[in-house]
């Protein structure tokens, strides 16, 4: 569906895997496998189990071919390292163009409903994650927030004092123009001008 996603783009990896490791056993109906490769090589993945899910797939393996890999026979080939981009400054050095993007939090679930706005100006090319420690270094008693790292990046466990719960089955939405988003707070970029809403919400 969505020409070639399967799922969302985080879903992709396993998909594909999963696919191309039983296509001769299991087809259910014809699928457009160039159409759903182009989705996955689009994409700019940044989180490391992203990438260990999808690179398989690119060079026509999947997890299951693990168990004949002859390792003794490899050899390092580990890339150079590179030093991260300045969150500030491009690829030359050159000064990243300020933009402005808009920031709201909602509760309308549990507890005292609340709703804070604000824009705040970042270097554009900035994530979610930096916008959101802007606005709580400019309005801290309305916007801080606290994180918990995972494999996938950083995942928000609570906003102006409202933690997210399992046993209550709530968490923090993230949405642009009433969609939810489908990259995480540390890797998501907002445009210019962009919205974005974090709701309190349940599943």
């Amino acid at each position: 569906k969505r020409n070639g996603m399967i799922g969302n783009i985080y879903s992709m990896g396993l998909a594909l895997q999963a696919l191309e490791a039983t296509r001769k056993f299991y087809a259910p109906r014809q699928w457009d496998c160039a159409q759903a490769f182009f989705v996955v090589s689009a994409h700019d993945y940044q989180q490391p189990t992203a990438i260990a899910q999808v690179l398989p797939a690119l060079v026509g393996r999947s997890y299951l071919d693990v168990a004949g890999l002859d390792c003794a026979a490899t050899k390092d080939t580990s890339p150079n390292r590179q030093l991260p981009l300045s969150p500030v400054l491009g690829t030359h050095g050159i000064p990243r163009a300020p933009i402005q993007v808009h920031y709201s939090i909602t509760n309308t679930l549990q507890g005292k409903h609340f709703h804070y706005s604000t824009s705040v100006t970042v270097p554009s090319g900035s994530t979610l994650l930096r916008v959101m420690e802007v606005a709580a270094e400019e309005n801290p008693e309305a916007f801080s927030f606290q994180t918990e790292q995972t494999s996938w990046g950083a995942y928000v466990t609570s906003i102006h004092g409202l933690a997210a719960s399992t046993e209550d089955r709530t968490y923090w939405q993230f949405l642009s123009a009433g969609d939810a988003l489908e990259e995480g707070v540390s890797t998501y970029k907002p445009h210019a001008g962009e919205h974005i809403q974090a709701v309190f919400s349940t599943y």
